[in-house]
């Protein structure tokens, strides 16, 4: 069965909230309430840049079947535009579809098409079929990296910080 991909508008609200709350219950988060997570997709949607939207759905047969979440970035050291891919997910129901790959060349057209040299992503070092799906697609693996994250707590560090400087 073909699989359609289009990045999401405001009309997707409904359609990426599906997906939203079909991976909060993959990864064993607590779940999320379907109106408010409609609401909160209608209001992200909303906001998109033109330039760069960062939502891609993936449809089969005409249901949502998954969703890539994506941010652009300027130049770094190499002048060179980069998307980081921070969500690639499938329903469950839609796996072994393409949907996954087509999501991926979807945004490999995109970034080809915008001179965007390259689509950076992470994965859990515990999830062996992302890891094998990616192998599969050529992904190199940079062991030179390590993915670090600042939330909640050292978010109010990094401010006190900056505020003693």
């Amino acid at each position: 069965m073909a699989v359609d991909v289009r990045w999401a508008t405001t009309d997707d609200a409904e359609a990426l909230a599906t997906v939203l709350c079909e991976m909060a219950a993959h990864y064993r988060h607590a779940p999320l309430d379907h109106g408010r997570a409609t609401a909160t997709a209608r209001q992200w949607l909303g906001e998109e840049s033109p330039a760069y939207p960062h939502f891609a759905l993936a449809f089969v047969g005409g249901k949502v079947a998954g969703l890539a979440s994506v941010a652009v970035a300027h130049p770094g050291i190499d002048l060179e535009r980069l998307m980081f891919l921070k969500d690639l997910f499938v329903r469950d129901s839609a796996r072994d579809q393409g949907a996954g790959r087509a999501l991926v060349g979807f945004l490999a057209g995109y970034c080809l098409d915008k001179g965007i040299g390259r689509i950076d992503l992470t994965a859990e070092d515990w999830n062996e079929g992302a890891l094998r799906f990616y192998d599969r697609l050529g992904a190199e693996r940079h062991g030179q990296k390590i993915f670090l994250r600042l939330s909640g707590e050292a978010l109010r560090t990094a401010l006190n910080q900056r505020n003693r400087a």
